[in-house]
């Protein structure tokens, strides 16, 4: 099995970058260190617009018009996901509980959207009524996701604090989940802009965008 083959490595707006998502031609990137959400220029690697969310952003994913962010909230870290208007900030009013209060990261198939837990190494499809209406397995536990295709791909691994990752594959027609490379970092979350992949090198402050393996 073949490493990922970077592309590029930039240095993110802020420490200890955590989820990341692709957002109508830009990247937007939270951080766990300053709880605060970065849109970002990927061109000039501008800062374009920020905001301060509600805890820590663990997770984020596109949705039409809008982004959903799953954060870790109060004292005692309750995993809510919220919504996020670009130009405009958090909807004070939109709260929606992770299923058993787990979730880390995010991702969208056009009409539902997915919680991916990572401890339970499972990938929850969410219903209408924000009820589980589908779980599928991976063999590592999960730290990204994100759609391509008829397919998600996740960020995995065995032991988060080694450099031992994996990008595995969950095929939606068969639901069966392979590693088709590695990633030789603590990666964080996944976003894919139409061509390549993106991720977190989080304590190596960094943002990394890679080759969709073929």
């Amino acid at each position: 099995m073949n490493q990922i083959e970077e592309i590029k490595r930039l240095a993110s707006p802020a420490p200890r970058p955590q989820s990341i998502a692709w957002h109508y031609d830009t990247l937007w990137v939270g951080s766990m260190e300053t709880e605060t959400i970065y849109q970002i220029n990927t061109d000039t690697w501008k800062v374009l617009w920020e905001v301060k969310a509600p805890g820590v952003p663990f997770g984020m994913v596109s949705i039409g018009d809008e982004l959903r962010v799953l954060c870790g909230e109060t004292s005692e870290d309750l995993r809510i996901i919220r919504r996020l208007i670009p130009d405009h900030g958090f909807d004070t009013v939109f709260k929606l509980p992770c299923p058993d209060d787990t979730g880390s990261q995010l991702g969208f198939d056009g009409s539902s959207l997915y919680v991916s837990q990572w401890y339970n190494k499972v990938v929850l499809q969410l219903g209408i009524d924000d009820q589980v209406q589908k779980s599928l397995s991976s063999p590592h536990g999960i730290c990204g996701q994100a759609f391509v295709g008829n397919s998600i791909y996740l960020a995995t691994t065995d032991a988060e604090e080694t450099d031992n990752y994996f990008l595995t594959q969950i095929s939606l027609n068969s639901e069966t989940a392979t590693d088709i490379a590695t990633i030789p970092f603590g990666a964080r979350a996944l976003a894919f802009d139409g061509q390549n992949l993106w991720t977190n090198d989080r304590e190596n402050h960094e943002i990394v965008c890679f080759k969709r393996p073929i």
